[in-house]
């Protein structure tokens, strides 16, 4: 898809909650340098989610303009959002979601649309798709508290192969950390998507600079 700027998916973070604190760690991700936020309520109904996307996505863009904002599985509040204004810039989906081509459709051409994956098949049917999609996420890396994907941990040495299945940029999830990055990067990898790592960090600016350290610039 065609964007002004090129997709900075190398500290991705995946939001947590629903409360000031939410708000606020995205905002200090971003001015730290994390270029994608990804705000995921499952549980909330649509207005309050439509609601958080929009206060994230401005607290956000306050703090780092460049930083891109989507939500997590609803391609319908990502419209909702971008059409009243928000700086909102798209959804991540799963298979069971909206399928990418409507979203595409629904969203228009500027807008970024992730898929989830974690296996080769995955990959290889989203690489199908992949006019209408801007990365893949991938995973889980290991068992991860935060959502039972049903598929086998990868660990380092599965994305390599993932990521030669693709033309897509990639980035890796499921309870990744820091500490992680250096060898996430190292298999091509175009970043990481994190989640309690910074949402729970008294200083979730190390933890986007650390991150941010182990890849190229895109």
């Amino acid at each position: 898809m065609t964007h002004t700027e090129p997709l900075d998916i190398r500290c991705y973070l995946v939001t947590s909650g629903t409360d000031r604190h939410t708000v606020e760690t995205a905002a200090r991700a971003a001015a730290a340098g994390a270029g994608m936020v990804q705000v995921r309520a499952k549980q909330l109904p649509t207005a309050e989610l439509l609601a958080l996307l929009t206060v994230v996505a401005e607290a956000v863009h306050r703090a780092a303009p460049a930083t891109r904002v989507v939500v997590d599985d609803r391609a319908d509040v990502a419209f909702a959002a971008m059409h009243a204004g928000a700086p909102v810039h798209g959804v991540h989906l799963g298979w069971d979601d909206l399928p990418v081509e409507a979203a595409r459709a629904m969203l228009g051409p500027d807008a970024i649309i992730g898929l989830t994956t974690g296996t080769a098949d995955l990959v290889r049917r989203a690489d199908a798709l992949s006019e209408y999609i801007d990365y893949l996420g991938c995973g889980p890396f290991r068992p991860t508290p935060t959502k039972n994907s049903g598929r086998t941990p990868l660990g380092v040495e599965g994305y390599r192969p993932l990521v030669a299945e693709t033309r897509l940029p990639m980035v890796a999830i499921g309870d990744v950390g820091p500490q992680d990055a250096p060898a996430l990067a190292a298999t091509g990898v175009a970043g990481v998507a994190v989640v309690r790592a910074i949402m729970t960090a008294d200083h979730p600016e190390d933890v986007v600079h650390q991150i941010l350290s182990a890849f190229p610039r895109p």
